[in-house]
């Protein structure tokens, strides 16, 4: 993990901490008990594909979309939303989404709002799409074999 300079932005020039594998993720959840995974899905994602089981670990994953549904507009409240779920500038924040991306903006989002060490799951929830165009084949939290839940 990499830690942040005075001008919001890693020593390695990224606009957030940086990118982990959801098997690098569960480690960090596993070795850190500050440590919080905020999966920024949206509802139907959360109830219909299924979303992270960290009970295992005695914690539960915070759900905070980064787009709205059904139109996917950005969330105007994230950061706030993020803030009221009590979770401190100093914690380690790993982000989630179906493929890496949305959670990466969000990194940077909350990186700017002063959050130090905040970690993209790049692989994210279903990771990218296979040659023949499916998710949850090539990696993933899902195709990773992690825990997780549906419904």
């Amino acid at each position: 993990m990499t830690t942040q300079t005075e001008t919001g932005q890693t020593p390695s020039g990224q606009d957030y901490a940086g990118d982990v594998d959801s098997r690098q993720a569960i480690e960090i959840l596993r070795d850190s008990p500050n440590a919080v995974l905020v999966d920024v899905r949206s509802a139907p994602e959360w109830e219909f594909v299924g979303r992270p089981d960290l009970s295992d670990l005695g914690r539960e994953p915070v759900l905070i979309s980064w787009q709205t549904f059904p139109g996917m507009e950005r969330n105007p409240g994230f950061v706030s939303a993020v803030q009221g779920a009590d979770i401190q500038p100093d914690q380690v924040v790993l982000l989630l989404c179906r493929s890496g991306q949305r959670s990466k903006h969000a990194a940077i989002a909350l990186t700017e709002h002063g959050y130090r060490h905040c970690f993209n799951i790049s692989d994210g929830f279903e990771g990218p799409k296979d040659p023949a165009g499916h998710r949850n084949t090539v990696s993933g939290w899902r195709a990773n074999g992690l825990p997780w839940a549906q419904g």
